[in-house]
């Protein structure tokens, strides 16, 4: 193992053509704009090459764009025009019922597929928890009320942070108690809990952030309506796309993606005459129609420093392909959760870590095949991420054990 550092502020279909592990990576590295010469020019590219950015941790937004553009420096710039000036990126309520950052063409396609019947189970339960927490004293019609009042109020102001619109309708300062009697047990407010449900519904979107781009405190606003599209169609959309970036996935893996039941994964795979191939291990993926053949090669080896919760590496369930089970206990926490990561021509290596004064550290996990080139190479990405961030400091949302250990002076 190796420090480095950076001083500094069962499916569809018979099996088909098979796809080894070297072609796999191979797409990974050109669809997902993470060879040098597959940078992206803008965040709308990177964003539209990878479907989805992971948004729970709003740094890992800018952390995954800049380490696929081509103009590093220009990251936060970028994402806040795409996201706040210009709108063509919108941060909502996805898959498994994560934020996540969106091209804003996709906005329907993923609350029609996705959304609504996630909406449905958190506004269920939220009424049920507000209801037995409170003694039956807030229902059901009781939220109603609440939530028109602050809907009007989110419309005059244009945003709004929770506690502009706590002073606007005074109601959202209830509480209620969650988990009564349990070792969980929790006084829960209104209005973190409306929010939230609002967001899923797609009434609400995330505006500007209260601080910087590191910043977890957002403001809101009134969501635009969506048009509305059937079910089935959204869903057929949404995997088309992702399979796109993401194929070959297993039908293991789009299922965990997508949070969806397998059926509905079955019947989107066959609208979309995805084509199933062999993957190594005996499993069964599956392509768009028409994408089974062999992808050309990124060119030279590459590397990447990757933040926590990438969509790269939170990409597909199956993950062996491109990181070793023996990694997993010092980059991922106990939910699965992945950490920052270090990645060598198409694997991941290691992981890294910014220290409080603003150092980079890194450590290589599994130095096989690595070598010099691989090492100059992963030195190189650590410099080029400590330019672009400058003074801000950036510690994952969700910690890592090697992630600590690498902070811990």
């Amino acid at each position: 193992m190796r420090d480095r550092r950076l001083r500094g502020g069962g499916g569809v279909g018979e099996q088909g053509r098979h796809i080894g592990v070297a072609e796999r990576r191979a797409r990974l590295a050109l669809r997902h704009r993470l060879a040098g010469p597959q940078r992206a020019a803008d965040a709308e590219e990177v964003a539209g090459s990878l479907v989805a950015l992971h948004g729970t941790d709003p740094a890992t937004v800018y952390l995954a764009v800049g380490a696929r553009l081509a103009e590093a420096g220009r990251t936060v710039e970028e994402l806040d025009r795409a996201l706040y000036g210009e709108r063509t990126l919108v941060r909502m309520h996805g898959m498994r019922h994560t934020v996540f950052v969106f091209p804003t063409e996709l906005a329907a396609v993923v609350h029609a597929s996705t959304g609504l019947t996630i909406a449905a189970k958190a506004r269920a339960g939220l009424v049920k928890e507000m209801t037995t927490g409170s003694d039956g004293r807030l229902t059901g019609e009781w939220l109603m009320e609440v939530e028109t009042s602050v809907l009007a109020a989110l419309a005059r102001r244009g945003q709004a942070t929770v506690n502009e619109l706590t002073g606007d309708e005074p109601r959202l300062k209830e509480q209620f108690i969650y988990g009564a009697g349990r070792s969980y047990e929790s006084a829960q407010s209104v209005s973190s809990r409306l929010m939230r449900v609002l967001g899923v519904e797609g009434r609400v979107v995330r505006g500007r952030p209260l601080g910087s781009w590191t910043s977890t405190q957002f403001r809101w606003a009134v969501a635009p309506p969506y048009p509305e599209l059937p079910a089935g169609e959204a869903q057929r959309e949404l995997l088309r796309r992702w399979l796109t970036a993401c194929g070959p996935a297993s039908e293991a893996d789009l299922k965990w993606w997508t949070g969806w039941k397998v059926t509905d994964v079955r019947r989107a795979l066959g609208a979309i005459g995805a084509e199933a191939v062999s993957l190594d291990g005996g499993v069964t993926g599956y392509v768009v129609a028409g994408d089974a053949g062999p992808v050309g090669e990124p060119g030279a080896p590459w590397a990447a420093l990757l933040p926590g919760l990438d969509p790269t590496a939170m990409g597909w369930q199956e993950r062996d392909w491109y990181l070793a089970p023996s990694l997993r206990p010092a980059l991922f926490d106990r939910s699965g959760n992945v950490g920052p990561t270090v990645w060598w021509d198409g694997r991941v290596v290691g992981g890294w870590a910014q220290r409080a004064d603003g150092e980079v550290v890194w450590r290589v996990l599994e130095p096989e095949g690595v070598g010099r080139e691989g090492i100059a190479a992963i030195e190189a990405e650590a410099e080029r991420l400590r330019d672009w961030v400058g003074p801000a400091r950036v510690t994952p949302r969700f910690r890592t054990p090697l992630e600590r250990e690498l902070t811990t002076p």
